[in-house]
């Protein structure tokens, strides 16, 4: 599926249907196909919005989950978004927990899939290796309960990052961040409703992250998603879609009185 990509103050991104902004953040080496059945099924009833995190093109100093966020802020408040809905996969859920921790005014729920802030095993003990192929290809494949979403395209995407000295340092500034940057004594000020949706597969933020993200953000709601890893807006569409459109339809329901 063939999007539209607009720019607006050097802002890539794209934007689809008309509503209450659902805003969707993509991880260390996410796409815009992270998300194609998100804006398939949401554009119908939502302005989806899907920013492109300059992951790799941030001076070395502002290349930090702190430096994204401020990125996010500049984007959102140009473009006067309100009421957002704030979703965030991995990497990208962390900027949204920084973004909504400092900018909670225009943040109507948020949304965290696999996503670091508390515990992530994204690198285990290694970074990534120069002309490694096979290498790159295994730690693709593990993202995945199924490795065969792990596409060739995707791992020859990936290696090609590798293969580059300068954004080898930045992929590496990036996930040392995100593991300094740990948000635990904070969640607990995100008062925003917040769904979360866990792979039960997940190795990279493992299911009991999920759990503590329960545990410490006050109004959460937490699904696991059986033979799921650490994407599942990719791995399983069709019923995380309906995870969250229950969620979206449950925000503007009028309130009961008893």
């Amino acid at each position: 599926m063939q999007y539209e990509l607009k720019e607006y103050q050097k802002v890539k991104f794209i934007e689809e249907g008309q509503g209450e902004p659902l805003v969707l953040l993509h991880g260390l080496f996410g796409a815009l196909s992270n998300f194609q059945y998100l804006i398939e099924y949401f554009k119908h009833q939502y302005k989806v919005v899907v920013p492109i995190l300059p992951l790799l093109e941030l001076d070395l100093l502002h290349t930090s989950v702190g430096g994204l966020a401020k990125y996010i802020h500049k984007f959102l408040e140009a473009r006067d978004y309100k009421n957002i809905h704030l979703l965030g996969n991995s990497l990208g859920g962390h900027v949204a927990l920084v973004y909504i921790l400092k900018h909670p005014e225009r943040v109507k729920s948020l949304i965290l899939t696999g996503s670091s802030g508390l515990f992530e095993n994204g690198m285990g003990d290694t970074y990534p290796k120069r002309g490694d192929y096979e290498y790159v290809r295994k730690k693709a494949e593990v993202t995945f309960y199924d490795p065969k979403i792990a596409t060739k395209e995707m791992v020859d995407e990936v290696f090609s990052i590798t293969n580059n000295r300068l954004k080898v340092i930045k992929i590496i500034a990036l996930a040392k961040s995100a593991i300094r940057n740990n948000l635990g004594e904070e969640l607990n000020n995100v008062k925003q409703p917040t769904l979360l949706i866990w792979g039960n597969n997940d190795i990279v933020t493992p299911p009991f992250v999920g759990r503590e993200f329960q545990r410490l953000i006050p109004n959460s709601e937490l699904h696991f998603v059986d033979k799921c890893g650490h994407a599942p807006m990719m791995e399983v569409p069709e019923e995380f879609n309906v995870i969250l459109h229950k969620f979206l339809k449950k925000l503007n329901e009028p309130a009961t009185v008893i």
